[in-house]
C-alpha cells in the first residue's frame, strides 16, 4: 500500500498548477478580519462525510493491524468512480489513526488524544480526518481505538467539540453515538460568526441542546498558534517561515501526534493568504518515513522516535525542527537573511509583545495577533500586485512580473520578491487574481 500512498501524496507535485487553486483567495487582505475570505469553507456544506471506529485487530504473528470496524453512514448506489475513491479513503484511514505502527498491548489506563491528519487526492483537493484516541469503557485491559471524522471542512476547535460529545456517549453505549451524528450531518455547516444547535436524546439525561459556533475569522478556524509559541522562540518561528515561504522542505519532530499536527498546521497558516501546495501530511505513519527522500518540498510531522532512520535516509537540504526542546537540527545555514532584516524585526516585535504580554489572551486573539504580523509582511512585500497585471478588453488579465519586481523601492525586499515571485504558492495566487476581474467596457 506504500506505493499506492506516494501517488497519493507526490501525484500533488505535477498537479500544483491546477490544484489548490479554489483556496487561494483572490488577494491580499489589508487586515481587517471580516474581508478575509475562506472559499473552501463554505457554509451550508455537510459538516462531515464520514465517521468510522478504527480498532486494534490481532494478526497470526502477535502483531496489531487497525481496521474499521464501525462506519457511518454506509454509501449504496456509488457510482464507479465514486466507490473507487471511497475505497481508497477507507484504506488509508486506518494507517493515519495509527500512524505509530504496530507495537501495542492491551492497557488499563490510557489519557485520550486528539489530532488530525491531511489527505491530499490526486487533483489537489484536500480531506482532513479529525481524531480521538480513547481507550473503550470497561474492566481489565483494553486496546485504544480510534474514532475518526472525515471532513472537507477545516475547523480544529469545533471538530474537537463533537469528538467531546462522541466520547461522552461512547462511554454509555455506540447506539447513541449515531443518533447524535445522524442529527449533525443533516444539520448545515455554520457561517463564521455563527451558531448551528443540534438536539440530541441521552438515556438518563434526556434531551441535551448541544451549540456549536465557528469563529469569526473563518481562515484561522484550524489553527492554534498557541502550539507554536509555547514549543518555539519567535526567532527559531522567523526560521521556518522563511524555509516555508520559499517551499523548502520542512521536518517536525514531536513523540504526541495532538503536537505534530497543531503545529504544522500552525506554520502551514503563517502562509496566509498564500497556501502550501506541495507534500503536506502532519503526521507521517511509520511505513511512510522514506517520504523525507524526496526531491521535491515538503511539509511532514513525524514521531521522535524514528529520529535516528529519518536522519539515516539520503534527504536532500532540509530544516529539521525538534518541538520537544525547541530547536532546529539541521538547518540549510542562510535561514537568517531570507527575510529583509527590517520586517523580520517588525515580526520579531510583535511576537515577543505577545509572548511578554501577562493579559493572557484567548486562543482567538492570539490567533489574530500572530496572523496579523504575517500578513501585513506580505502586504508589504507582495500588497502592489494588483496594480500589475494588465487587463484586456475581454477581462483576462496578463501579470507584469519585471514592472512588479521593479516597483519595490528597497533593495533588499526586492532580493526577497524576486525569489518569492517564483515560488509555487505565489504562481497558484496570481492565476486566480488574473481571472478575478469582471469585464468592464472601455477600460484596459
Amino acid at each position: 500500500s506504500a506505493g499506492f500512498w506516494f501517488v497519493l501524496f507526490l501525484a500533488t507535485e505535477g498537479k500544483e498548477e491546477e490544484g489548490k487553486k479554489e483556496n487561494n483567495p483572490s488577494r491580499v487582505p489589508q487586515g481587517k478580519s471580516g474581508e478575509r475570505s475562506s472559499v473552501l469553507y463554505s457554509a451550508g456544506q455537510f459538516f462531515f462525510e464520514y465517521l468510522v471506529v478504527v480498532s486494534l485487530k490481532k494478526m497470526s504473528d502477535g502483531r496489531y493491524e487497525p481496521k474499521i470496524t464501525y462506519q457511518f453512514p454506509k454509501r449504496e448506489n456509488l457510482l464507479k468512480g465514486q466507490k473507487e475513491e471511497e475505497e481508497r479513503l477507507l484504506k488509508a484511514i486506518p494507517l493515519f489513526c495509527f500512524p505509530d505502527g504496530n507495537n501495542w498491548a492491551p492497557v488499563t489506563e490510557f489519557t485520550s488524544e486528539t489530532f488530525s491528519f491531511v489527505l491530499t487526492n490526486v487533483d489537489g483537493s484536500r480531506k482532513i480526518g479529525y481524531c480521538r484516541r480513547l481507550l473503550p469503557s470497561g474492566r481489565g485491559v483494553r486496546l485504544p481505538e480510534v474514532f475518526c471524522i472525515i471532513s472537507c471542512l477545516g475547523c480544529f476547535g469545533l471538530f474537537s467539540k463533537i469528538l467531546d460529545e462522541v466520547e461522552k456517549r461512547r462511554q454509555i453505549s455506540m447506539a447513541v453515538i449515531y443518533p447524535f451524528m445522524q442529527g449533525l450531518r443533516e444539520s448545515p455547516f455554520p457561517a463564521p460568526g455563527k451558531t448551528v444547535t443540534i438536539k440530541s436524546f441521552i438515556p438518563e439525561s434526556g434531551t441535551e441542546l448541544i451549540e456549536l459556533t465557528r469563529p469569526v475569522d473563518a481562515h484561522l478556524e484550524h489553527v492554534e498558534f498557541q502550539a507554536l509559541l509555547q514549543r518555539l522562540s519567535p526567532h527559531l518561528i522567523l526560521h521556518i517561515f522563511a524555509s516555508a515561504v520559499l517551499e523548502r522542505r520542512l521536518i517536525f519532530l514531536a513523540e504526541e501526534l495532538s503536537v505534530l499536527s497543531q503545529c504544522i498546521h500552525a506554520v502551514a497558516a503563517l502562509l496566509y493568504p498564500f497556501t502550501w501546495a506541495h507534500t503536506y501530511i502532519p503526521v507521517v505513519p511509520e511505513c511512510l518515513l522514506d517520504t523525507v527522500c524526496c526531491p521535491t518540498p515538503f511539509m511532514v510531522g513525524i514521531q521522535m522516535r524514528h529520529l535516528e532512520r529519518v536522519l539515516d535516509q539520503p534527504m536532500e537540504e532540509a530544516l529539521i525542527v525538534d518541538l520537544c526542546e525547541g530547536k532546529i537540527l539541521r538547518a540549510v545555514g542562510d535561514e537568517e537573511e531570507v527575510l529583509p532584516i527590517k520586517l523580520q524585526n517588525e515580526i520579531l516585535t510583535s511576537l515577543n509583545r505577545h509572548n511578554n504580554n501577562n493579559n493572557v489572551h484567548t486562543s482567538e486573539q492570539v490567533n489574530a495577533l500572530v496572523s496579523e504580523a504575517f500578513v501585513q509582511f506580505f502586504v508589504r512585500m507582495v500588497g502592489h500586485y494588483s496594480s500589475h497585471i494588465k487587463w484586456s478588453k475581454n477581462g483576462s488579465g496578463t501579470f507584469q512580473e519585471r514592472a512588479f519586481c521593479k516597483a519595490v523601492a528597497s533593495k533588499t525586499n526586492r532580493k526577497f520578491v524576486k525569489k518569492f515571485v517564483k515560488t509555487n504558492m505565489f504562481s497558484l495566487f496570481i492565476e486566480e487574481a488574473e481571472k478575478s476581474r469582471i469585464p468592464q467596457e472601455g477600460k484596459r
